[in-house]
């Protein structure tokens, strides 16, 4: 059995079953969970029929690199939704099908990294947990940068000592942020390639909620958008990980890509051959539907932007939150521990909502997740605006 299995945490929803355990809700209240951000709106009825019409391809062995049409289609988008210069982005070269982001920087971090037990995974804190995991079973060590609000809950880079930088094999970056919401300006993301250069790491850029941001004029940057800029087209030591699980609604698709410097993606590509995941051709086929169209993902932004709208004109003067940079969640302060907090407004209302102490890890006594609470503002417009009136209830005890 790999050792390296002991070191691994309970999932912070597998930590939130068991607190809630044996806890009986209000009678009369319907359950209503903010807890786990799997997207609820429908998905395109587009990408069901290109899923359907191309059945027959069930009876195909599909390739790890993916049909040639598809790696085409997401280097467009790439070149569209990230200003990235036309023919920077060899489709052949730079881009890599996944099945979904969770798989894919699982595997990235375990054909990057480098067995070394001072070697360090670097990653905001709070973070999507595979970025631990996959750290700990790639033989590494993971560091974690608090996400604070007197920074704008992104990592303050410019105190991270020179000796982690040094130990650094890949950063790990979530901008949008899981939970926060926070986006990284570009003018960091320009600090932090010069950084990569300079202690030869490589960038593991995850933006997965890269299309859920409220400005329709203003899209947020990306990794991309940076080596567009610094005029870096082989994408050196940056690779960025994308999904339509959140952008189309299709989290059940597991479908979404990874781009970047190519020497990283053909050492990736010989990783997943023997790995033996390969997206289903029908898949791709679909996929290649969904990032060609973009009039959905704007039909989802303002479905989300309604909720947002509506959830905080109710929380507002009772719970201190404000609307994030980016992406789905609510990331709450709470007046009491958010152990508490969240299984008493289940007990009570039949809320759920995630600690922000098991989204995150303590280092050194402190735990930036402590006293807040996520909230996936996922489920229908009227069950986010009944959450809301039942939290804003819970917390002035009307």
């Amino acid at each position: 059995m790999n050792h390296a299995l002991a070191q691994l945490q309970p999932y912070p929803f597998e930590k939130l079953r068991a607190l809630l355990a044996g806890v009986q809700p209000a009678a009369g209240r319907s359950a209503i969970a903010l807890s786990i951000g799997e997207p609820k709106h429908r998905s395109p009825a587009f990408v069901a029929e290109a899923l359907s019409a191309n059945l027959d391809q069930l009876a195909v062995y599909p390739t790890t690199l993916g049909i040639a049409a598809l790696r085409e289609a997401i280097a467009g988008w790439c070149e569209r939704r990230f200003g990235v210069p036309a023919g920077w982005l060899d489709p052949a070269r730079h881009v890599l099908p996944v099945n979904g982001t969770r798989e894919a920087l699982f595997a990235f971090t375990q054909t990057v990294a480098q067995r070394d037990v001072d070697g360090l995974v670097v990653s905001p804190n709070p973070f999507y947990q595979i970025y631990e995991g996959a750290a700990l079973l790639a033989g590494t060590r993971p560091h974690y940068l608090p996400c604070l609000a007197e920074h704008g809950f992104n990592p303050d880079f410019d105190a991270v000592a020179a000796d982690v930088w040094q130990r650094c094999q890949i950063l790990f970056l979530c901008s949008p942020g899981n939970p926060t919401g926070a986006l990284i300006p570009l003018d960091t993301l320009k600090k932090l390639i010069a950084l990569a250069d300079r202690y030869d790491f490589v960038i593991a850029a995850d933006e997965c909620y890269s299309e859920l941001y409220f400005d329709e004029s203003n899209p947020p940057a990306g990794l991309l958008s940076a080596c567009a800029e610094l005029g870096r087209h082989d994408f050196k030591r940056c690779v960025v990980f994308h999904s339509l699980s959140k952008r189309s609604n299709l989290p059940g698709l597991r479908s979404g890509f990874v781009a970047g410097d190519a020497e990283i993606l053909k050492a990736f590509l010989l990783y997943r051959t023997y790995h033996g995941c390969a997206m289903p051709v029908q898949t791709q086929l679909a996929s290649i539907a969904a990032w060609q169209d973009e009039a959905h993902v704007r039909a989802n932004r303002d479905l989300y932007r309604e909720k947002f709208d509506a959830v905080l004109a109710i929380l507002d003067g009772v719970l201190d939150v404000q609307r994030p940079d980016g992406g789905f969640y609510l990331w709450a302060k709470t007046p009491s521990d958010d152990a508490e907090f969240t299984r008493e407004l289940f007990a009570r209302e039949h809320v759920t909502v995630v600690p922000g102490s098991y989204l995150s890890r303590e280092v050194d006594g402190f735990n930036p997740g402590s006293g807040r609470v996520r909230m996936a503002l996922v489920a229908p417009l009227d069950e986010c605006v009944e959450a809301a009136r039942r939290i804003r209830r819970f917390v002035s005890g009307e």
